[in-house]
């Protein structure tokens, strides 16, 4: 029996967004998508009633990754969604809750937990900026109206993620990230509003400005050149592939398929960019903490000054995004660096095991589908074998790989983030492949047939 039974009486007072009782054709699943970021923007541009000028973004540097607009009723965006599901991860990986996610009983529960577990951490999280004074009302009437706004925008978000989930392409978290990472990259590429000094704010614009005051600064720059290189090097590693030569022995329900030789493809990116979003998500947790416990008289992360980490663990794992720290700071680019990257293989371990990309998943199913490997006895076990030289290795090295890349980005300043960065190019590849595949299947309707569809 499924550990989550007890929960039930909660899941049936659960609202949910029910899946499509038809096929969605490419152009249904395209307008779904496309009115659900449309409102996801204009939600972005209601503010918060009630808040003051003085209230202070605690999580500037991940908010391209959190996407949530500062001062909106999506102030807190992502952040208990993604909380929910590390929550879940470490619990299921664990072995705390036991379940077997390939089975529809067991996903249904799971996914019914992680959305009470969203709204818990949404009431938390509004909670923690309200009561805490990163969020400062024009006067404390006003501290019940703010934590209302932020939990329902919160919900907003996580009833329109699963409407993505169901009628559109993708994710809902995957397509409000590229949504906000790109909108950041365009303003800070060619915004022409003064910051400080009077300087542009886009980098296009600065530079311009001090090439015709003769001081020509090449400085302005280094976040556009960082951008562009993070943009080229993940789509070089979306494009990698381990293959592996395969062997269709018979397909069940197709007859038999003698001699009939391919490849089947492992991602040199395996977990997909899961366990940057996830790591991310947890440092914004920290942060949340550190300003709870000074709250309360008892500063053991940190102290936090104008939303910002000043001292303890909590500095030591906020995010460096100024080159100069390695010089001036390195310590703490060192601990932060060795944090985030464990993080990320850690996740990117819980990630494959609990969506089902491991290697015992892998050779069951392609074992069911009358797959061998060409030259050795036609079996679940030698399948596994084989599977298992390559999968744990790429579990591994893609964690190190995504998380290398973020880290890096981010200490370059990159526009939307070094790690919004990475996440958007891969989420954009990932929705293509999904929207080129549905095209093709919405062309030729015997093929999906064929590979099992409606």
């Amino acid at each position: 029996m499924s550990s989550l039974k007890v929960l039930e009486p909660l899941f049936r007072f659960l609202p949910e967004v029910k899946s499509p009782v038809h096929h969605e054709d490419f152009n249904e699943k395209l307008k779904w998508t496309a009115l659900i970021l449309v409102l996801y923007f204009i939600l972005t541009e209601i503010p918060l009633y009630g808040l003051s000028s003085a209230a202070v973004d605690q999580f500037a540097q991940l908010r391209a990754v959190m996407a949530g607009s500062f001062g909106s009723i999506l102030t807190l965006g992502i952040g208990p969604i993604v909380t929910a599901s590390i929550v879940l991860q470490l619990l299921v990986g664990s072995k705390l809750l036991d379940l077997d996610l390939s089975s529809p009983e067991d996903k249904s529960q799971y996914q019914a937990t992680q959305k009470i577990l969203s709204i818990v951490f949404t009431m938390f999280e509004a909670g923690v900026l309200v009561l805490t004074g990163s969020l400062v009302p024009i006067d404390n009437s006003y501290l019940g109206v703010l934590f209302l706004q932020l939990v329902i925008g919160a919900i907003l978000i996580i009833y329109l993620d699963e409407v993505i989930s169901k009628w559109g392409f993708g994710s809902g978290i995957g397509l409000f990230i590229a949504a906000g990472v790109c909108e950041a990259i365009i303003v800070g590429t060619f915004s022409f509003i003064p910051g400080p000094g009077g300087v542009y704010g886009g980098a296009i614009p600065a530079f311009i400005q001090s090439f015709w005051s003769s001081s020509i600064d090449f400085s302005v720059l280094i976040p556009l050149i960082a951008t562009a290189a993070v943009f080229f090097v993940v789509v070089y590693g979306e494009s990698m592939r381990v293959e592996i030569p395969i062997s269709h022995g018979s397909v069940r329900g197709h007859g038999r398929i003698r001699g009939s030789v391919g490849k089947y493809p492992l991602k040199f990116v395996y977990a997909s960019n899961m366990p940057v979003i996830l790591t991310s998500a947890l440092l914004v947790n920290v942060s949340l903490l550190a300003s709870v416990f000074q709250k309360i008289g008892f500063p053991i992360l940190g102290e936090i000054v104008n939303g910002k980490a000043v001292s303890g663990i909590a500095l030591y794992l906020s995010t460096p995004n100024d080159v100069s720290l390695l010089v001036t700071d390195p310590v703490r680019v060192i601990v932060y660096a060795f944090f985030f990257l464990l993080c990320a293989v850690l996740f990117s371990y819980l990630w494959v095991e609990i969506s089902g990309l491991n290697a015992k998943k892998i050779s069951e199913q392609l074992y069911k589908s009358g797959i061998q490997i060409p030259g050795f006895r036609s079996s679940k076990r030698q399948l596994y074998k084989i599977l298992k030289k390559y999968i744990p290795a790429l579990t591994i090295i893609s964690g190190l790989y995504v998380g290398i890349i973020a880290f890096c980005a981010d200490l370059t300043g990159a526009l939307g983030g070094g790690t919004g960065v990475l996440l958007t190019v891969g989420i954009i590849h990932k929705i293509y492949e999904e929207m080129a595949e549905e095209q093709l299947m919405s062309a030729n309707p015997v093929l999906r047939k064929f590979l099992g569809g409606e």
